[in-house]
Parts: C-alpha cells; structure tokens; sequence
C-alpha cells in the first residue's frame, strides 16, 4: 500500500469515527408534550410572530429559525453548479 492510499484509509476512518460518534450523541429526535405533540412545533406556532414578525411559519423557520442551515444548502447548490459548468467548460474545449 503506498503513502496515498494509507492516508486515504487513515482519512476515511477518521470520518467514519467522527460521524459514528456524533450519531450516537444525537439527541433522541422529538420531546413530546402531554398533548402528544412535539414541543418545538407548539413554540414555533405560538412564537413565530412575535419573534420573526413573518405571518406565514414555514417562511419563519426556513429563513428565520433556521437560516445559517438554509444558507449552507445554498453554498452547497452553487459549489455543485459552478462544478458542473467548469467540467461542462472542459468538455466543450
């Protein structure tokens, strides 16, 4: 095995590691109320106009609550476009 592929090896198991141990820290998904609802959606529809301002809740949470996460998709989608046309570029030449 070369130095190239053992550091690849060493890279993906540390990866591996690393997103194994973060799923097992993840929080069980959803606190449910005594209602039986999850307790974020019942602060989201009593809050979301006070907070945000915004009338619709959808828009609140995309945009609002979470809008570092909705900005991250989107630098995702314009490194995969600009990917796509530079390879596109190469090809034409």
């Amino acid at each position: 095995m070369n130095k190239r592929n053992f550091a690849a090896v060493i890279f993906f198991a540390i990866v591996g590691a690393f997103l194994l141990f973060t799923a097992l820290m993840m929080h069980p998904f959803g606190n449910f109320n005594e209602e039986n609802t999850p307790e974020m959606d019942e602060y989201i529809i009593d809050n979301t106009q006070n907070e945000t301002g915004a009338d619709n809740g959808v828009t609140a949470v995309v945009f609002d609550y979470r809008g570092f996460d909705t900005l991250g998709e989107a630098t995702v989608l314009f490194t995969a476009v600009a990917g796509v046309i530079l390879v596109f570029r190469r090809l034409k030449k």
